[in-house]
């Protein structure tokens, strides 16, 4: 994979509308620049290995979701293992509490890199860690593009998270196939959705709130493709991923218990 901390900003319009072209420059919310703690050669090494970390029982959730081999996933964590991304992310501020908050990057990466999605769409984003894992399995595949919805809340995340920029991890290398939508409504979201052909992968990560959750497993499940991977993050926040799962017949399918668990279910019937 190309070195990930090159390249230089890309200039484009405000992309307050969804018309804005992919890899525009990522706006700022706020004026004061987030400070990226200083950390011992020893905390990087810890907080890279944990980056990395995959379970066994997960990996082979990506396999059947996906249908992928194993010499085919084990390719992917060979890339995943020589690439920069996670040296990238550290030195643009994701430390360890992004870490606990989503300890799934390294398998968001496999995941996508498995599936070979064309069109992504994920709703809350904020700073970008999600999003600079899916992006860089894009860049390695050389195909699809992620729309992101955000900025996505911070009420019970991390004190970190409310000191770092919308976009912030996310390397101008990767932002050429990505569009973020600011204006994080159902109305938007569904604006999104119907402007998109149909969607491969779908990452729900826009809070606990019961009632958005609802909304939008079911608007995304309705707008996948007949390949189509429909995530959460942070399932055991509320009761929508479980609800959701009862009405699909199945129990709550979980691709990771972390925590906090992420879920997945794929439109396949033979993956569920």
């Amino acid at each position: 994979m190309s070195n990930l901390g090159a390249g230089r900003p890309l200039a484009g319009p405000n992309l307050s509308d969804l018309g804005a072209h992919e890899g525009d420059t990522v706006p700022r919310l706020g004026t004061s620049a987030s400070r990226t703690a200083v950390l011992s050669p020893a905390a990087r090494k810890a907080i890279r290995q944990r980056m990395l970390f995959l379970r066994s029982a997960s990996l082979d959730r990506v396999r059947r979701l996906t249908g992928v081999s194993d010499a085919e996933l084990q390719r992917y964590r060979r890339e995943l293992r020589d690439s920069d991304l996670a040296d990238v992310l550290l030195r643009r501020g994701a430390g360890l509490a992004f870490t606990h908050e989503l300890p799934q990057g390294a398998l968001l990466y496999l995941l996508v890199r498995a599936a070979a999605p064309d069109r992504l769409v994920e709703t809350g984003v904020r700073p970008g860690y999600s999003t600079a894992w899916i992006l860089a399995a894009l860049a390695a595949a050389g195909r699809g593009s992620l729309v992101s919805l955000g900025p996505g809340p911070t009420a019970g995340r991390p004190s970190a998270v409310h000191d770092v920029s919308v976009g912030q991890f996310v390397p101008p290398a990767l932002r050429g196939r990505w569009t973020l939508a600011l204006g994080n409504s159902e109305d938007r979201l569904r604006e999104i959705l119907s402007s998109t052909s149909r969607v491969d992968l779908f990452l729900y990560d826009n809070g606990p709130e019961a009632a958005r959750g609802r909304f939008e497993l079911r608007a995304a499940w309705d707008a996948l493709s007949p390949r189509g991977i429909l995530l959460a993050h942070r399932v055991d926040a509320g009761p929508a991923w479980a609800e959701f799962c009862e009405r699909q017949g199945v129990p709550p399918q979980i691709l990771d218990p972390g925590p906090p668990p992420m879920g997945a279910l794929a439109i396949r019937a033979g993956s569920r």
